[in-house]
This record gives structure tokens, C-alpha cells and sequence, in this order.
């Protein structure tokens, strides 16, 4: 390397100042303003690197795969695994090995395969970029920008690393670091050196729209050394916690740990000295209990919910990025909402004009301007001073700021052809924020006239005539002011959007030396136009169905109040009372004062507000206990979507940075989209305490048996194997499971509140049901059939079955056991298929997954129990006719029992759902 090349290292950029003189600028970059030869820049390249942003991976697989090995369900079945190994039962070891593996394998690729839905969003830089190399213009890869390169800047264009102006002057779009919803003028002669770099008005950043003019800007950052990159490493440093499924999730394995040592512990010195069992006998019995009290299909069947629920939501024009977010989705019970794009359509459009003598609404048919001398003046001057430009034929190819496409449409509206060739240019004024208008000075024919537009508060005090009905200029009167003052009240107050539009003509001798100041005074103001950036359709219905779910809607935008508040209560947000907080006045609030206003529960505007009021909005209300979905599509906004419990991004216009940092995507950028996200979290949360339903149900008849052997000393043999318990929770179990976690929403699924982020998943009504009612039932049965047919091949209590002709007895007793949780297994499927609602409400078979997986479950335990081979592996033999028919009734005695609890508790909760409610906040 070079020393030149050394000095530019990446560890030496920072001594690179941009807002230094431009020649010492080009000389630290080792630049000129006619670029780098293709020769330098490649050098360049390998010490920079490419111009990209490098996204900070998670951990690595293999981290992930062994974090499934060690999950604490895991290692019960590796405690289990080692006990069956040391009591010399080596095919049970294997066997149990081979179950930790499959289910390790099942659950880390449907991670896997989650995690990279959003990889399939299109990157956020643009592919190529217009460089001068060797002196001349070439396009070039933008990962192959370095320091130094000097590249044209044009209408359209995204800029794709941090420059400086050399020449010609842009206005730029830089809402994605800003939040700045209006385009800001870059020139290159300033030579700004006050205030912050993103305030410069001679630099441009990578990640920013150029929305007008042509510059060329020589490159002094590239990659993560750009502001983007800065705040994109910022919001990775930010981690996130677990979600409420996670944290249950890991409570939940935690608990089924301790109940299978602990009975483990328990049992085996009541079976040792008690009960007078040898010590392998014990041994057995301890393994036979870790194996019955670990839910070895949990695990996977919960990955796989969560892992359809990502699909489901996939196609919803949803992208969630981490699997374990569907459930959060579903504890939301705050959504902190945008407004632009998210509520509304993002496309502006002019729905009144005023010019005095005249209100027109531009909503009905089209009027013609050539009747109207105000209107007609008014319409001309918005296409002259306008740089956007309409394709009639190509609406999808429309260039241009929203607002002035909005005027231009609203020209054609009054008749005029915003198409048609417009007046020699002679002078452009850009859009000023501080001084929040626009002009231009234009030659039309014979004539030249100032066409300026901008805030009417702006623009009052520099008129001095208005133009009147007739289009003919008077002086400006003490009536004007109060009629004007008016309508521009009554319509704020509204929540739409003003701008006053005025024009002077221009002297021939004034032109050479016309400056903004000189050519903006003596106005002739022509009339005031109102638009609105209307809301979706659908956002109406979407708002019903929060309030209806109790979830709590916060409209937090950098936009005006009054706007914000005209669409929220256009689309129902509100309705019980709507209070707006500007950023100014959040900023001067203290925390406490923050949390009272938050626990209202009312719904509020946070309006001009900054990504530090979002983080701090969030907080405040996780603080509270809320679990917090926000949406964001700026760069600024990464950390606040990292701070919430979901962060919403939006695939459109949202930023990489801020696709990076959230949870979830919106493809659509679409607030109904949120709403379904939500309805889909709460359906994988019902069908993950179904399914968890019908597993831990299976857990009391496959430990009771175990039970009566320790309790009786032995002389109630075994009525199950080890193995056999293995073939149930792995074999005839997993896929009715995995089908409950594809079954429909439950009637009243978004009419009831969200729960409370302490919320379990596993409560003591769910253990009640499952291990009480369903597991109660079925191991009553169970134990019923294996003794009768014990008794019926003359088994006497406390007979040896451990040979003779009583051994084929109990391997009969023990396969009917088998048969008998299996049967059982089918009604408590069909019962887990609804928390509240009845079998008749969901439909029998509205779920055909089930039905096929039930019906898999019977094949498969007909093979065990017919096949030779197999039953020599689980100890099985083939079943009498007697027999099958004996356990024949056992699904419907298991599900119309829980069908009958089901029925009193909606008996007991009828009145209070028939009660009238209070509205939900």
C-alpha cells in the first residue's frame, strides 16, 4: 500500500473534515474534481471495502442448533437418556438420543427458515451509480463507490454514499435521517461550516432522494462510515428482550423440569422401601416418569404454529422477521401509529380552493377555470411556480414533490392543461423551510411575473393587492384580512393543509439584478388552496376492530395537530375524546407527568414529534405494563423500532436502516395490515395453549399407571413401557398436535381485551382442564381397560407377569393401555379444538388437518400393534375383537365430558356477556 493510500485508511477518514474549503477537502480525499482513474479507485476498494451497510448477524448456527440441545426439556430427556444407559438399557438410550436430535433438528430449521422471510425484501441502495472515472461519466456498481469518487447528482436520483457539492445546486429529500417530510436545498457555493454536518447546505448523505436540479459532489464517506451507517450500527447495539411467549415458553420447561424430578425423587425411595422394588426396578420407574412428564412434541409443535403464523402473514403483506414475534403481535394492546402512508395513501390532493368572491370543492365534477378569472389565475400561477411534472397516460410514472403533484392535478380539475408547455423559466427561488414558501419568475409571452406559494401566515404580510372575482388586481383591505384570516382558521381547524398562492408582474429593467427579497414583495394574492392526504378505506374498519379488541391506538407524527387530528377522527381514532401533544410541549414535560398523561387511557396526537419522543413514548408505556407495537420508516426512527416490543416498518418507503431494526414489515404500508398481524398473533396464541392442552392432557394417564405400580408394590404390574410412552408422545401424538396449530380463529377472537403482558400461557384453569378433566378421564379409562383385561386372562393381584403365560397377559394389558390413550388421545383432540366456544360453533370439520392427522395417529398405532417386527421393539401384541370395541367409546366419553364443562362455564360467564359494555379505549 502506498503512503497516500495509508493516510486515507479507514482508521484515518475521521481526519477527513467535509466542511473544510473544497480544495483542501480534495486534497486530504487525494481527489480532483474530475475524479479518480478506474486504476486508483480499485485500489481504493480493497482498502475501504465496498460501499455497503453490513448487517450484524445473530448468532451463528451452530450456537443456535446447540441452543436447542439445552433447552431445559432437553436435558430431562438427556437425564433420562443417561439413567437408561447406566440401568444397561441401551436400545431406550438410543432411542431417547434419537428423540433429542429430531426435535432439536425440527425446531432450529424452522427457525432457520423463519428468520430469513425478510431477506427477500429488494435492497435499499440503488445497484448502480454515475461516476466521473478518467475524467468521464460511467455508471458503476455502488459497492464499488470508494472515498474520493466524484459522482453526478441528478432528478430521481438516491444518493448513495456521504458528498459534497462541487457544483450545481439539488433540493433533497433527507426525511429518511431528518424526519423531514419537506425537501431541503443543497448548493454547492455556500461552503456551510455552522451548525451540525446533517444541517450543511453543501453536503448530501447517502440513503437521501435528490427531488430536483443536477450537482456533482465528490465522495468523503462510504459504507458504515456515512451518517447512515453511523445510525444503523447505533440501533444494532440496541438488543431485544424475549418475548411474552419466550419467557413462558422457558417457565413453562422449567415447571414440567421440577414436576418430573421432583416425582422422580419422590417415588423412587417410596418404590424402593415402601413398595420393597429392586434398585434396577427403581431406576426404571425414574425413567418411565422423566420420559411421561416431558412433552416431547411441545417444543417443535411451537415452533411450527409460530412458523405458519409467519407464512399466513406473509401473505398478508406482512414480513415478520423473528418467529417468536407472532405471539407478541397478539399480547399488543398499544399501537403507536404514523399517520403519512400508514393511515392515509400518501398521495396528496387539493379537495378546496378559495380565491376571493369563491369557495370551489374540487371533489365534484370538474369545473371549468375559463369561466372563473380568479380561479383561472389562480390554477395558472400553481403550474408555472411547480417542478413536478404529470404523465396523463402514466400515472405510475408521476415525478415530483406529492404536494405539487397535487397542485397540478387540481389544475386539470379547473380545466387547464397542466401538460401543456409552460413559460420560459427565468429564475428559481426554492422552497425555504425558514421562510416556508416557494417562488418562481417566468416569462409568458410579452409578460414576466413572480409565481410564488407557501404558507398563507407566510405570504399575507408580503401582499398588497388580491386579485378579485373578475381576476382583476384592488387593493388590499382591512376586510381581506379578516376574511382571509378566516377561512384559512376554518380549514386548519379542519385538518387540512393551506397554501396561500400570490404573483406580481416584473419589469424588464428589474431582472438583472432580482433577488428573493426584491422578488418577493408588492404580491397580488390570487386565493388558497386546501388539500388532504386522504386515509385508506380500510383504516376505518381496521381502527373498529383495536377498539373492539381493546387495543389503545397513539397517532405519533412530525406533522401538524390539526391535519393529524382531521385523520384520526376521519378514520374513527378518538373517538371517546382526542387530545394533541406537540413535540415542544412533550419535550417540556416531566416523566411523572408523561406516565399521568399515558394512564388515562386516552387516546392521543403526539404531533411534531422527533424519534426521541417515540423511544421515550415506547418506555414510557412498557413502564406501564403495555406491550407496545410502533411504527417507523425513517433511519432516525431504528432505535425507537428496536425499543417497542414490535417494531413496523414499512417495505415502501421505509429505509433499509428501519426495515433493519424492526420486528415486522409492512409490504404495503398499510395500518389494516397491523391489525391482521395482531388477529394472526392472537390465533397462534389460542392454538399454542390448545395444542399445550392436548399434550399435558396425555401426561396424567401416562404417569398414572406408573404410580399404581410404585404405590402397590409391584403387585399391579407396569401398565405401560417406556417405550410405548415414547411411540405416544412422538408417534401417534405429534401430528394431530401440529394440526391444532392451524386451527381457525375462535369466534370472539378481537372481542375481547388483550391480555396482560404477566399473563401465562399455562394458568391453573388450563392445568385444571388438562391434567385434571381430560388427563382425569382418560386415565381412568385407561386403567380400566388394562385391568380388565388383565382380569379376563385370570391375572390375580400381585401375580408375577414377568413370565409364563401371564407375560403374554400383561403384554396384551399393556398394548390395550397403549390403544386406550390413543383412543382418548382422538376425543381430546377434538375437545383442545376450542377454549370457550362448542364443537358446533367451529365446526366438526373445519379443521380437515386434524381429521387426517387423527386419522394418520390410528394407522400408526395399527402398525404397532399388528406388525411382528414392531411389536417386538414396543412389547405389543394384536388386540381382541372385544377389546377394540371396549375402547371404541372412548373419544366421545373424553370430549363430551369437556364439551359439558365447556357448556357450564359459558351457562355461568352468559350473563355477564350479555351485560351492555363500556366502549374500549
Amino acid at each position: 500500500m502506498s503512503q497516500s493510500q495509508a493516510d486515507l485508511a479507514p482508521d484515518n477518514l475521521s481526519a477527513v473534515n467535509p466542511q473544510e474549503s473544497i480544495d483542501r477537502l480534495l486534497r486530504d480525499l487525494r481527489t480532483r474534481r474530475t475524479g479518480l482513474s478506474d486504476r486508483d479507485a480499485a485500489r481504493r476498494l480493497l482498502v475501504f471495502g465496498p460501499n455497503e451497510l453490513v448487517r450484524r448477524r445473530g448468532r451463528g448456527w451452530p450456537r443456535e442448533l446447540i441452543g436447542q440441545l439445552i433447552h431445559p426439556l432437553a436435558l430431562l430427556l438427556w437425564l433420562a437418556g443417561l439413567l437408561a444407559a447406566v440401568s444397561g438399557t441401551t436400545a431406550l438410550a438410543v432411542a431417547i438420543i434419537v428423540v433429542i436430535l429430531l426435535n432439536a433438528l425440527f425446531a432450529f430449521v424452522q427457525e432457520r427458515h423463519a428468520e430469513r422471510a425478510v431477506e427477500a425484501l429488494t435492497a435499499y441502495l440503488p445497484m448502480t451509480v454515475r461516476v466521473l472515472r478518467d475524467g468521464a461519466p460511467k455508471p458503476v456498481e455502488v459497492r464499488e463507490l470508494v472515498p474520493g469518487d466524484v459522482i453526478l447528482v441528478e432528478e430521481g436520483e438516491r444518493i448513495s454514499a456521504d458528498a459534497r457539492l462541487l457544483s450545481g445546486s439539488v433540493e433533497m429529500d433527507l426525511s429518511t435521517l431528518t424526519g423531514e417530510s419537506l425537501p431541503l436545498l443543497r448548493e454547492a457555493d455556500p461552503f456551510d461550516t455552522r451548525g451540525p454536518i446533517l444541517e450543511a447546505r453543501d453536503l448530501v448523505f447517502s440513503g437521501t432522494n435528490c427531488t430536483e436540479g443536477e450537482a456533482t459532489a465528490v465522495v468523503f464517506n462510504t459504507g458504515m462510515h456515512t451518517e447512515l451507517g453511523r445510525i444503523a450500527a447505533l440501533s444494532q447495539r440496541v438488543g431485544h428482550e424475549d418475548s411474552p411467549l419466550e419467557t413462558q415458553v422457558k417457565h413453562v420447561a422449567w415447571l414440567i423440569a421440577m414436576v418430573a424430578v421432583g416425582t422422580g425423587i419422590a417415588f423412587v425411595p417410596i418404590g424402593s422401601l415402601v413398595a420393597g422394588l429392586s434398585l434396577g426396578d427403581a431406576v426404571n420407574f425414574a425413567i418411565g416418569l422423566l420420559v411421561a412428564n416431558v412433552p416431547e412434541g411441545l417444543l417443535p409443535t411451537i415452533t411450527l404454529a409460530l412458523a405458519v403464523g409467519v407464512r399466513v402473514l406473509a401473505r398478508n403483506r406482512v414480513l415478520v422477521k423473528r418467529i417468536s414475534a407472532v405471539e407478541t403481535l397478539g399480547s399488543t394492546s398499544v399501537i403507536c401509529t404514523d399517520k403519512t402512508g400508514t393511515l392515509t395513501m400518501n398521495r396528496m390532493r387539493v379537495t378546496r380552493a378559495w380565491t376571493p368572491g369563491q369557495e370551489l370543492d374540487l371533489t365534484a365534477s370538474p369545473t371549468d377555470a375559463t369561466s372563473l378569472s380568479a380561479a383561472r389565475r389562480l390554477a395558472g400561477a400553481v403550474v408555472a411556480c411547480n417542478n413536478a411534472h404529470l404523465e396523463p397516460d402514466r400515472p405510475d410514472e408521476e415525478e415530483g414533490d406529492p404536494t405539487e403533484l397535487a397542485l397540478l392535478h387540481m389544475s386539470s380539475t379547473l380545466g387547464l392543461d397542466p401538460g401543456a408547455p409552460r413559460g420560459e423559466r427565468i429564475a428559481l427561488f426554492h422552497f425555504d423551510p425558514a421562510l416556508r414558501r416557494m417562488s418562481t419568475v417566468d416569462r409568458d409571452a410579452d409578460r414576466v411575473r413572480v409565481h410564488t406559494k407557501g404558507a398563507p401566515e407566510e405570504l399575507l404580510p408580503l401582499c398588497r393587492a388580491v386579485a378579485g372575482p373578475d381576476g382583476a388586481a384592488r387593493p388590499w383591505g382591512e376586510d381581506d384580512t379578516a376574511i382571509f384570516e378566516g377561512i384559512v382558521s376554518a380549514w386548519a381547524e379542519e385538518g387540512l393543509r393551506l397554501l396561500a398562492v400570490a404573483e406580481r408582474d416584473v419589469d424588464e429593467v428589474e431582472l438583472p439584478g432580482l433577488t428573493r427579497e426584491l422578488a418577493e414583495r408588492d404580491l397580488t394574492l390570487l386565493g388558497v388552496v386546501a388539500m388532504i392526504d386522504p386515509p385508506r378505506p380500510e383504516v376505518a374498519e381496521a381502527v373498529d376492530r383495536c377498539h373492539s379488541a381493546g387495543i389503545r391506538l397513539i397517532v405519533v407524527t412530525g406533522d401538524h395537530g390539526l391535519t393529524a387530528r382531521g385523520i384520526a377522527e376521519a378514520v374513527g381514532i378518538g373517538h371517546a375524546g382526542l387530545r394533541i401533544v406537540t413535540g415542544t410541549e412533550l419535550d417540556q414535560m416531566l416523566e411523572s407527568e408523561l406516565d399521568a398523561l399515558l394512564a388515562t387511557g386516552d387516546e392521543l396526537i403526539f404531533a411534531r414529534s422527533s424519534p426521541e419522543d417515540k423511544m421515550r413514548i415506547a418506555d414510557a408505556l412498557q413502564d406501564q405494563g403495555h406491550v407496545v407495537a410502533m411504527t417507523g420508516d425513517g433511519v432516525n426512527d431504528a432505535p425507537a423500532l428496536r425499543r417497542a416490543d414490535i417494531g413496523v416498518a414499512m417495505g415502501r418507503s421505509g429505509t433499509d436502516v428501519a426495515r433493519e431494526a424492526a420486528t415486522m414489515v409492512l409490504t404495503d404500508d398499510n395500518f389494516a395490515s397491523i391489525v391482521t398481524a395482531v388477529e394472526a398473533g392472537r390465533r397462534v396464541y389460542d392454538n399454542v395453549r390448545k395444542f399445550i392442552v392436548y399434550i399435558f392432557a396425555h401426561a396424567t394417564p401416562e404417569v398414572v399407571p406408573f404410580l399404581a405400580y410404585a404405590l402397590s408394590g409391584g403387585r399391579i404390574p407396569l401398565p405401560l413401557t417406556v417405550m410405548q410412552i415414547l411411540a405416544i408422545d412422538l408417534g401417534t401424538e405429534t401430528l394431530p398436535a401440529l394440526a391444532l396449530g392451524r386451527e381457525r380463529a375462535e369466534p370472539g377472537l378481537m372481542a375481547r381485551p388483550p391480555r396482560e403482558r404477566t399473563q401465562n400461557v399455562i394458568d391453573s384453569a388450563m392445568l385444571a382442564r388438562a391434567w385434571g378433566l381430560l388427563g382425569g378421564i382418560s386415565a381412568v379409562l385407561v386403567m380400566t381397560v388394562f385391568l380388565v383385561t388383565l382380569r379376563h386372562g385370570g391375572w390375580q393381584l400381585g401375580d408375577d407377569v414377568s413370565s409364563g403365560p401371564l407375560h403374554d397377559v400383561w403384554r396384551q394389558a399393556t398394548t390395550m393401555s397403549f390403544l386406550g390413550i390413543v383412543a382418548c388421545q382422538v376425543g381430546t383432540a377434538v375437545a383442545a379444538r376450542t377454549q370457550h366456544a362448542s364443537l358446533r360453533q367451529v365446526g366438526l370439520f373445519s379443521n380437515r388437518l386434524l381429521w387426517w392427522g387423527i386419522a394418520y395417529e390410528i394407522v400408526f398405532a395399527a402398525i404397532l400393534v399388528t406388525v411382528p417386527p414392531v411389536q417386538q421393539v414396543f412389547g405389543t401384541t394384536r388386540p381382541d375383537l372385544w377389546q377394540v370395541v371396549f375402547i371404541a367409546p372412548f373419544p366421545l366419553l373424553v370430549w363430551g365430558a369437556d364439551e359439558l364443562w365447556r357448556w357450564n362455564a359459558r351457562r355461568r360467564q352468559g350473563v355477564a356477556s350479555l351485560a351492555p359494555r363500556p366502549p374500549r379505549v
